[in-house]
Parts: C-alpha cells; structure tokens; sequence
C-alpha cells in the first residue's frame, strides 16, 4: 500500500476535514466520500461537489506542469474532454455503495 501524504495545512488545521480518498486496488477503483458536509450547511451537495472537483482538476493541472512541464491550460482541456468522454460512455461499471457515517 502507498499512501500519500497529508497536506501540512491539514496537519496544523484541527478543523481540517477530509473530503475525499481514492484507491486503485483489485483492479478497480475504490473511494471513500464525505458526503453531506455542505447540504448540512446549507448548501446544495452536488454544486458544491463540482466546486470541490474543479478545484482538485486545478490542482492536478498545476502539479502536472511542476513535475512535467505541462501546459496547465492544456491538462485542464485534457482532463475535462476525458471527464466528458467517461461520463457520456463509461469505459468500467460503479461497483460498490454508499454507508452512511464515518469516523
């Protein structure tokens, strides 16, 4: 198992709340969500959720062009035609469900 780091601003924040975790593991792809933060403070869950995906797509875009150099404006494009493309024909099934709670 390779685990990434926690991001220092976590570390120091001791509100700090993890959102989201992804795995490749038995050849799929396997998440854990924190669901129901933002519908339980008044916002509506799935925007919230693009806002939160958005984000993280900058922050893939922006650590691409630091490791390889590339365009962030590009990855970005890359990543949204690619997001398109899986949603309109997924390439594998969502396996799996949704327990409500967590630590």
């Amino acid at each position: 198992m390779k685990p990434l780091v926690i991001p220092p601003a976590a570390l120091r924040d001791e509100k700090a709340i993890q959102m989201l975790s992804a795995w490749i593991a038995e050849r799929g792809q396997h998440c854990t969500i924190n669901i129901g933060l933002w519908q339980g403070n008044g916002r509506e869950e799935a925007s919230a959720w693009g806002i939160f995906l958005a984000d993280t797509i900058r922050h893939i875009a922006n650590a691409l062009q630091e490791q390889y150099g590339q365009s962030t404006a590009d990855s970005i494009a890359a990543m949204l035609e690619s997001l398109h493309d899986e949603l309109s024909g997924p390439t594998s099934s969502v396996q799996g469900g949704f327990h409500h709670g967590h630590g």
